[in-house]
């Protein structure tokens, strides 16, 4: 080869290379681990949420974003192995939602980053040192979920007049049930409302649950977002209309199935929110600096149907006040 020559491709390649790798960073494929209480099916929402914002930021699932999606089937016990499962995957970062999800993962890695899409107390259940910088590996969003409990005994007493007793099914293996159990005999107190609690940790401890609720004459229930009522939502919904036991939920979820009402923040939003944390650390932040958002949408949802199957006369003024009402 002539040494002209020799030089002209010299040169091409150099302008060549710098395109190729620009071309292969733009190929690498993000691996982000999901790990969540229930299946996707039941998730659909929350997780559409989370693949549309990401899908919105550029991000295009099979190209260059694969999920890694793991579900405890509502079973806080096998957190730990689904976190450790995922940190063998050696994931871009994992999004993960619930207090027993989250502390699986810090005990998994202090490495990978980790964005809670909803989480109760994340400071008070020591998942991160302070909300506006977090430090470690851990960041994201609260779900407020505690600080609700007072007003669903309020709207449980508005919408039945007269009501004396309350039952909350929890779910004791959850860190966050002390806190929601305080607040909840404190709201109750404050109206004249006697505040049981049902302990169900596990599907097997559903039925029996409401039947206790019926034994000691409760006049409603408050069914909080713990694992095993999640991933068996129908099955807890089926159940309050058969004892016709009126019930508020945490989560939207259990209207949509056929529960009478809820109210609480939307996770959908929470989740697509999560999306930002997702595409701020794949560019370069650090969680650490990150700092933990509140919930900004909180919603009511009534289930007329099933209000009129109870036999509850709902009026106006509180369906008006509703974000959505299911007929």
């Amino acid at each position: 080869m002539r040494r002209r020559e020799f030089i002209r491709l010299l040169g091409s390649a150099a302008v060549v290379w710098p395109h190729e790798v620009t071309a292969q960073q733009a190929r690498k494929v993000y691996r982000i681990g999901i790990l969540e209480t229930i299946s996707p099916a039941l998730n659909a929402a929350n997780f559409d949420a989370l693949r549309k914002a990401l899908q919105a930021l550029g991000y295009v699932e099979g190209q260059g974003l694969v999920f890694e999606y793991r579900s405890a089937d509502g079973r806080n016990e096998r957190f730990p192995d689904l976190a450790a499962e995922l940190v063998r995957l050696k994931v871009d970062l994992i999004v993960t939602r619930s207090t027993p999800a989250v502390l699986a993962v810090k005990a998994a890695t202090s490495t990978i980053p980790v964005i809670m899409a909803a989480t109760a107390n994340p400071v008070g259940d020591g998942v991160v040192m302070d909300i506006a910088r977090p430090g470690g590996n851990i960041t994201g969003l609260s779900s407020f979920h505690t600080e609700l409990s007072p007003k669903r005994v309020e709207l449980l007493r508005e919408l039945i007049p007269g009501i004396a007793k309350i039952a909350t099914i929890t779910d004791p293996t959850n860190p966050v049930s002390a806190g929601q159990q305080e607040d909840m005999r404190t709201a109750a107190r404050s109206f004249g409302i006697e505040a049981l609690f049902l302990d169900v940790r596990n599907r097997e401890d559903i039925g029996p649950s409401f039947e206790a609720a019926v034994k000691k004459r409760v006049d409603a229930l408050i069914v909080q977002n713990g694992a095993p009522t999640q991933a068996n939502l129908q099955l807890t919904v089926d159940l309050a209309a058969r004892h016709r036991l009126p019930a508020i939920y945490a989560s939207k979820e259990f209207v949509d199935v056929g529960g009478l009402m809820t109210y609480g923040v939307s996770y959908p939003d929470l989740y697509r929110r999560a999306a930002t944390y997702v595409d701020k650390i794949l560019r370069g932040a650090r969680p650490a600096d990150l700092p933990i958002q509140q919930p900004i949408k909180l919603e009511l949802v009534i289930n007329l149907k099933t209000a009129k199957a109870l036999g509850l006369t709902i009026s106006e003024s509180f369906l008006l006040r509703a974000d959505e009402v299911i007929e």
